[in-house]
């Protein structure tokens, strides 16, 4: 059998580390890694590289790639800057890339006609609207990595209706794990850490998803992205909490039939199914003991604490370019957080502040994103400003 060639756009990240963790387990024979791209990672890819022997490297970052071209320059590998180079050698492409910086492997990924395991949730919601129509590409396949999305992607593959516009979903109901301050109040935020804010209860990832996550926009964002996905209409999609992450999501049939996925969580399980998809891979990633799982518990968010979530609802209801103000907004506001420039509680603040001032514009192209994602950054760094000085 002729292995599956996978690219990886963000190979030093939480995803693109663990893509490669399943790429080990899986075997040679299973897949080969043909493309590895970096921001400015230069000792991670080029250790990546010597292991992997990819076709192609891409890096962003002038002086990184300098740097690993020279650290590669007995090798064949070609070191790019380009970062659509890592699309033309593979069948699938893994967008672990965090932030808008994504949109161009996802939109040349589907361009393209191959399989895209998305985990780059951002530039599908910023881009919605301009990703949509490229997904109708022959070959063109889009895999969710978010466990979420990837366990929706699971249940609606029991109905009929999967290929067919799914008339048969009554709801889909995306679990939160709650984060680290589940339980606690506003006032009780006020002067929270950025450590504690990167204490997640139960997931290991990257920073700004974390802090995301202990905001609920992480799960704000994946309501966008569930109703992008799956065509799901926003009074449709609900939440609720479940703080040990079992449960990963779950769809409600017309007849009332609801069917979840559950296991342990893993971030291994879902970028292993968009490697092998429509086919299972054979590591059983997050296998549940059944003899130590002693209880599942459910709960209605905080939407008063936790603002960040009705602000994606609201977003996604304008539509437009307001998932992408959304985005670029906290994407702002989290920086800043992580710079001790912002309160934990001031960054709904800034997404409330930059929503509040939307154009109400409709993108028709990529530039038409890019243009609404900077005049949403400018708003949210001013946003920062005032609050600040006052």
């Amino acid at each position: 059998m002729t292995p599956v060639r996978v690219a990886i756009a963000g190979s030093s990240g939480s995803i693109g580390t663990q893509t490669l963790d399943v790429v080990r387990a899986e075997g040679a024979d299973r897949y080969e890694v043909v493309a590895l791209s970096v921001g400015a990672s230069a000792s991670t890819v080029i250790e990546q590289a010597l292991e992997f022997h990819p076709q192609v490297v891409v890096v962003g970052d002038e002086a990184a790639r300098a740097e690993v071209a020279a650290a590669l320059a007995d090798t064949s590998i070609e070191v790019s800057s380009d970062p659509t180079a890592l699309i033309e050698p593979a069948d699938v492409v893994i967008n672990g890339v965090v932030g808008f910086a994504g949109l161009p492997v996802t939109i040349e990924t589907l361009r393209a006609g191959k399989r895209l395991g998305l985990a780059n949730k951002e530039s599908l919601i910023a881009a919605g609207p301009v990703v949509q129509p490229l997904r109708a590409t022959p070959g063109a396949e889009l895999v969710p990595v978010d466990s979420e999305h990837c366990a929706i992607h699971q249940c609606l593959r029991s109905s009929v209706g999967f290929e067919h516009g799914h008339r048969e979903v009554g709801r889909i109901v995306l679990t939160a794990s709650g984060g680290p301050f589940r339980g606690r109040t506003l006032d009780e935020l006020a002067d929270v850490t950025r450590d504690q804010a990167l204490a997640h209860p139960t997931w290991a990832m990257g920073p700004k998803i974390t802090i995301d996550s202990s905001t609920l926009m992480n799960k704000g964002l994946e309501v966008i992205e569930a109703h992008e996905l799956f065509g799901v209409d926003y009074d449709d999609i609900d939440v609720v909490v479940h703080p040990q992450s079992v449960v990963h999501s779950m769809v409600e049939f017309t007849d009332g039939s609801t069917i979840a996925q559950l296991s342990m969580p893993d971030m291994k399980l879902p970028i292993g199914y968009a490697l092998g998809y429509p086919d299972r891979i054979g590591t059983p990633f997050g296998r549940i003991d059944w003899t130590t799982l002693s209880r599942l518990d459910f709960e209605p968010p905080d939407t008063t604490t936790f603002r960040c979530l009705g602000l994606a609802y609201e977003a996604g209801r304008v539509g437009g370019t307001a998932p992408a103000w959304l985005s670029a907004a906290n994407e702002v506001a989290v920086d800043a957080f992580l710079e001790n420039r912002l309160r934990w509680s001031e960054i709904a603040d800034v997404a409330a502040a930059v929503l509040d001032t939307h154009d109400g514009a409709v993108p028709d192209t990529v530039g038409d994103v890019i243009d609404a994602d900077a005049a949403a950054r400018r708003r949210a760094e001013a946003a920062i400003g005032a609050m600040s000085r006052a």
